[in-house]
């Protein structure tokens, strides 16, 4: 089941001083998927790495269910939030299965973790992902040879490996076809919702947004433009938030 996601009053101020957040007040309940929009620079990918721990907040409170999301308990805080990203992250000389089984590092000791070595149970989980992606029979393909969307379906499948109750996706179509994009949403929706998982997506296609989304959040300027659900993100907000 998904959990909670709340920013109380979250500014970030970079070391050059660019203040990249300037006091974000969200919430976003379980299970739900929200898109977040806005153009180039607005801090909607500082705004998901302050959720899962990998940008600190300057001032503010992030919180993900019952963990607040601070340095002392990142571990733990990432067991339960999966990160997909624009570019993959994957190591493309290891196969399919290994990358996917990266995915529950989180939750082994630094023993197994140094020599790559897992339990039945992991790799069990681990063909299953790779089933829900579509990609049964690819298990032990160098993750190099496959396309840009079989390889963001690798992503996806070793976050589901985390068994997290939120799903963060930092412009996971950016670098693919419209037709892959279409596919690689279908995906993430279809999965969070069998799932009950929260999804929490940043885009720049706001049509793929008003398709997918149960909600859409503007962010212009390191502040919150607009929340709304999709058919209340008239043409009128669209303009204000891209101008």
């Amino acid at each position: 089941m998904g959990a909670g996601v709340r920013l109380t009053g979250v500014t970030k101020r970079f070391p050059n001083g660019v203040e990249a957040l300037k006091g974000i007040d969200l919430s976003f309940d379980p299970g739900e998927v929200a898109v977040v929009l806005g153009p180039s620079g607005s801090g909607k990918s500082t705004l998901l790495r302050t959720i899962n721990g990998l940008e600190s907040t300057s001032s503010g409170k992030v919180q993900v269910g019952d963990l607040q999301v601070q340095a002392k308990n990142l571990l733990a805080v990432r067991r339960h939030v999966g990160m997909v990203f624009q570019q993959f992250n994957l190591v493309p000389r290891l196969t399919v299965m290994a990358n996917v089984l990266c995915g529950r590092l989180a939750y082994r000791n630094w023993l197994t973790s140094l020599f790559f070595t897992f339990p039945a149970s992991d790799f069990d989980l681990a063909y299953a992902a790779i089933e829900k992606v579509g990609l049964k029979g690819r298990e032990w393909d160098r993750v190099d040879r496959l396309s840009g969307g079989q390889q963001q379906r690798v992503a996806i499948a070793r976050t589901l490996v985390q068994q997290p109750q939120v799903i963060l996706a930092d412009e996971p179509v950016a670098s693919l076809d419209p037709s892959t994009s279409e596919g690689v949403m279908e995906l993430l929706v279809d999965l969070a919702r069998q799932n009950g998982t929260t999804l929490i997506i940043n885009l720049h296609q706001v049509d793929l947004a008003m398709r997918y989304a149960d909600r859409i959040v503007g962010i212009k300027q390191g502040l919150v433009h607009s929340d709304t659900l999709p058919n209340g993100f008239t043409e009128e907000l669209q303009r204000s938030l891209y101008a």
